[in-house]
């Protein structure tokens, strides 16, 4: 992976100097225009020349953003901006997304990013559904200056979005997208094929013979059977998995088949079709879009449909300016559940997945797991979400120096969730009959499996936001040469939620999904039912001082109360009612920018240096990453208290400090803009320092309080980073030109105190029985993963006991952490006449991640190592040692005793399926260093001399790849995709990476 490092930085400096001789080329007779000069819309809406922009963002547009079609705009964001990382969470057929800005700046808190949309806060979910050709900008905030005005919400940085305007043409325009694309399983764990379906120790009525100290035993789950080279067994035809439901049996040669769980999977098909009208005029416009999509997943019955309609206009009245956004989404989707990726990669590389798919449970290749086939079937999750937003705003001008603003959103979130499972017990199981084998009078549950509880719940969620900034607005020219712009505010955001769930066991009648046929309901205790309200009221300023269109200045206040800080505190004892206290807290920022290439003109006069900006401030921000309630006094519910069915209130044991403030984060930011040969070549780095004071997070106190922990603030954390991209134009004319970037974003998150003494701070447990979690740690990162590992000689050979088992760490160790060293992008495009082909591609490496698919895969015997060494012989502890000393005068000596002092295929078996799983969490962080290809498209736009005696003024068509090619850290077999580890562990239920490959085409009429 270094070497891939090298080499790609490597390119980017090569282009560098081979355009210096490209710079003034015949044929370079491209118009160029200074991205400089076009207005970014920053916070709160404020619009300014990138000049006058004191901290550090990136601009996408929404060429860039959908050149390769990608439904979802957060993660079509991926690898186009230094700093934002953006991790693909959940690839299912509703894939989500994590955006973190500059990395991690709490450890009980959010740390993603706030989502704006045409002014108004709006949420992640929202941008994820929302169409993202109706985008027509994405300017990512990465500098907290530039998010000080948001208050709290902007901790975290913010990311811009602003959606297409009609045109100006009084014509009306129309435009049609269509795009198809298929997807496809990829990066499957890899698994041994040396070994199959059996386990030692079970001769059956189907053979009682020994192969090599273990047994073949047709409805195995574990490959913990006879070698396929065996020459007694190898390649014959036996018996796989348990009868079908006419009775016959299916028969397989016993012999590996490569990639046999990858079978379950079909391909996918993604259908994206939009058709928008815009029109406009000199002091109006008019805009509307309607989306539709559909994803018939790769697995059968899990799909999603989505509508979207979006409609945007605005009028001049005068001197009032309306402008209004309304989006409505429809999102339905269903999807299984149950663990059943889980389930598929136990299965034995010997079995033919596909020709069990009618068995279900009782026809299934294994009886120790379940069917992956009848959990698509019977285990499902339907959810439909209906999202409203609608955003009005208002200008009022004075006159030329003086205007007034108000933007207003209100947005509301329905949501239904139905969940099913299907019984499958003793009435349901069939009676396996006329096979003529042992399998005559049994059924799936006698082997061992446990029975399945019929099962349904509802839930109903409403969510209701409003958001409003009120703006009076300054504009003067103090002098010729100097200019001041004054933003005075009023903020008000409201929050309401109500929540409420049914829900039970037990069916009546099966196949019905309703609660009026749930026969045991599930006490209301044990469901999620309730109401939330969260306010908050702010006023903000906002300074900006133009000199010369060279020097800017900027400064804001904001001051900020939320009703999550409102404490209704404990009066003492025979003391009257406190009154409610809610304080405020403030939140400011200032920076300056310069550009010496206006200031000085000789500087940009050998047209070598075209554009220099340098540019940096401080900002203190906050965020109390509380939600609603949390510091009232509350009681708990618990089950069985005082006695029974009896139950009642008891005093929460884990309360928050009724003293807590916010989290403060104090960040400098130092950035530098260069532009080379008529920006042929661009140079943009930033460096900046984030220290958190306050964190937020629980701390121990004394058992005598009656207390198990206090949720305070208890510990500061520091940030540290920078970011460089280099863009390169190595040719340039009017029908060819090539455009190449490279960047590189580091940063380093440590914990630099805990309070009481503390030296870590646990935030979660891995799955599956690893003894490992994720932690903050003092003096190291705050996603830092712990866990048990192996003791070791000097020389770092694994130091085994007298029965060869290795000797294991009596504390967690850190063995790891979340986030990468470093992150390396890269862009391409080239562009020919009308073709356009662009790529896109990102490597991260430092990260190491959790794996539970290889934890499950030990216990069942298909990992790779399991099969590098002859089972029968017992298994010896690679590169081991054993100390035939004393603890205090250790003498290391090669280890030669198996595992439990047992030299046979049974011991090795014991020992992977106990001590290996449960005991040693180092075998399961995994290097998660990965490069992916993210983006290939080529697009060719039909000239418009072909087009001019048709009715059609623009046509594009295109194909293009979205994760193509991905390449991961040779430890990595595949067990997961590194970026989607964001908690303890990488659930083993999450579904492998997955490529796509498609068609678009774009027509305007």
């Amino acid at each position: 992976m270094k070497k891939l490092t090298t080499s790609v930085l490597a390119i980017a400096l090569t282009a560098s100097f081979g355009v210096v001789s490209a710079q003034n080329t015949q044929g370079d007779t491209l118009k160029v225009t200074d991205l400089r000069e076009v207005v970014v819309t920053g916070a709160l809406g404020l619009k300014k020349r990138q000049d006058a922009i004191v901290t550090s963002n990136k601009v996408i547009d929404t060429k860039e953003l959908n050149q390769a079609v990608n439904p979802n705009a957060a993660q079509a964001l991926t690898g186009k901006v230094p700093g934002l990382q953006i991790n693909t969470t959940s690839n299912s057929v509703n894939s989500q997304a994590k955006v973190t800005i500059r990395g991690p700046r709490s450890i009980s808190g959010n740390n993603e990013a706030l989502i704006v949309i045409d002014g108004a806060i709006s949420t992640l979910s929202i941008f994820q559904q929302l169409p993202p050709e109706v985008v027509e900008s994405v300017n990512v905030i990465k500098g907290q200056q530039g998010s000080a005005l948001y208050g709290e919400k902007g901790s975290n940085g913010v990311i811009v979005v602003t959606t297409k305007k009609g045109s100006k043409s009084e014509k009306i325009q129309f435009t049609l997208t269509s795009s198809i694309d298929v997807s496809t399983i990829y990066k499957t764990p890899i698994r041994q094929q040396l070994y199959g379906q059996g386990w030692t120790g079970e001769p059956t009525d189907f053979s009682d013979v020994e192969y090599g100290g273990t047994n073949w035993v047709p409805y195995e789950n574990g490959s913990w059977g006879p070698a396929y080279n065996d020459p007694q067994i190898g390649g014959q035809s036996l018996i796989a998995g348990l009868p079908q439901a006419d009775g016959s049996l299916i028969y397989s040669p016993y012999a590996p088949r490569k990639n046999n769980a990858d079978k379950f999977f079909r391909n996918g098909v993604l259908i994206q079709n939009g058709i928008s009208m815009n029109v406009g005029g000199r002091d109006s416009y008019s805009f509307l879009s309607f989306n539709r999509v559909e994803n018939d997943f790769m697995i059968k019955g899990d799909n999603l449909k989505r509508n979207t309609v979006f409609y945007k206009g605005g009028k001049q009245l005068g001197k009032l300016r309306i402008d209004a956004t309304f989006n409505f989404i429809d999102q339905n989707t269903s999807q299984t559940g149950g663990n059943l990726f889980g389930q598929l990669i136990q299965t034995p590389t010997n079995i033919d997945v596909r020709a069990y798919e009618a068995g279900g449970m009782d026809g299934h290749w294994t009886a120790f797991s379940r069917s992956p086939y009848w959990l698509r079937d019977h285990l499902r999750n339907d959810n439909n979400t209906t999202t409203f937003n609608g955003i009005v705003s208002l200008g009022y001008e004075f006159n030329k120096n003086i205007s007034l603003t108000y933007t207003g959103n209100m947005s509301t979130i329905s949501n239904v969730i139905e969940t099913h499972t299907d019984a499958y017990g003793p009435n349901e199981a069939k009676t396996y009959n006329g096979t003529g084998t042992a399998y005559d009078g049994t059924n799936y549950l006698d082997y061992g499996a446990t029975a399945i509880t019929s099962a349904y719940n509802k839930t109903v969620n409403k969510i209701w936001r409003y958001y409003g900034d009120l703006m009076l607005n300054f504009n003067y020219d103090l002098t010729d040469d100097l200019n001041l712009k004054f933003n005075l505010g009023n903020n008000i955001q409201d929050t309401k939620e109500d929540y409420s769930q049914v829900g039970g066991t037990n069916l009546q009648i099966p196949g019905w999904y309703n609660i009026q046929n749930v026969l045991n309901a599930t006490p209301w205790y044990n469901l999620e039912n309730g109401k939330m309200r969260k306010r908050s009221v702010a006023w903000f300023s906002n300074l900006d001082l133009g000199y010369k269109d060279y020097l800017f200045l900027n400064a804001t206040y904001r001051f900020e109360q939320s009703s999550a800080l409102s404490i209704h505190e404990t009066p003492a004892v025979g003391e009257a009612k406190r009154p409610l206290r809610n304080d405020g807290y403030s939140y400011y920022s200032a920076g300056v920018s310069f550009i010496p290439t206006k200031a000085f003109k000789n500087l940009s006069n050998g047209d070598i240096l075209t554009y220099a900006k340098v540019s940096g401030g401080f900002t203190r921000t906050g965020n109390s990453v509380l939600d609603a309630y949390a510091v009232d006094e509350i009681g708990t519910f618990p089950t069985g208290f005082p006695f029974g069915t009896l139950s009642s209130y008891i005093i929460n044991r884990t309360p928050v400090s009724q003293d807590i403030k916010p989290e403060f984060n104090n960040t400098l930011e130092a950035n530098l803009s260069l532009g080379f040969l008529k920006d042929r070549i661009t140079f943009d780095g930033s460096v900046y320092q984030t220290k958190t004071d306050g964190l937020i997070t629980n701390s121990g106190v004394s058992n005598a309080t009656g207390f198990s922990n206090v949720l305070d603030n208890a510990g500061s954390m520091r940030n540290r980073g920078f970011e460089l991209e280099l863009g390169v134009t190595p040719f340039k004319s009017k029908d060819f030109e090539w455009n190449v970037k490279g960047s590189y974003s580091k940063y380093k998150s440590v914990v630099t105190s805990l309070d009481n003494g503390a030296l870590s701070v646990p935030r979660g447990a891995s799955g599956q029985g690893i003894p490992a979690g994720l932690y903050a740690v003092l003096g190291g990162s705050a996603n830092t993963i712990m866990g048990t590992a192996y003791q070791r000689d000097p020389e770092g050979r694994i130091i085994v006991d007298d029965l060869g088992i290795p000797v294991v760490s009596s504390q967690y160790k850190v063995l790891g952490k979340l986030d990468p060293d470093y992150i390396l992008a890269f862009s391409t495009s080239i562009r020919v006449k009308g073709f356009t082909i662009s790529a896109v591609a990102d490597y991260r490496t430092g990260n190491s991640f959790v794996s539970e698919a290889k934890n499950l895969m030990s216990y069942v015997g298909t990992l790779e190592k399991q099969a590098d060494f002859n089972r029968s012989n017992g298994y010896i502890i690679p590169n081991s040692v054993q100390n035939t000393g004393t603890a205090s005068n250790p003498v290391y000596v090669p280890n030669t005793t198996p595992v439990g002092d047992d030299a046979s295929y049974a011991g090795t078996v014991n020992y992977f399926t106990t001590n290996y799983g449960s005991d040693i969490a180092e075998e399961f962080v995994i290097d998660g260093t990965a490069l992916k290809i993210r983006e290939i498209a080529l697009s060719y736009a039909i000239p418009k001399s072909v087009l001019a005696s048709t009715f059609i003024n623009s046509m594009s068509i295109g194909v293009y790849a979205r994760n193509p090619f991905v390449v991961y850290a040779k430890d990595n077999r595949n067990f997961g995709d590194p970026e989607m580890q964001t908690g303890a562990s990488l659930a083993v239920s999450q579904y492998p990476t997955a490529r796509n490959f498609g068609f678009n085409f774009n027509i305007t009429f």
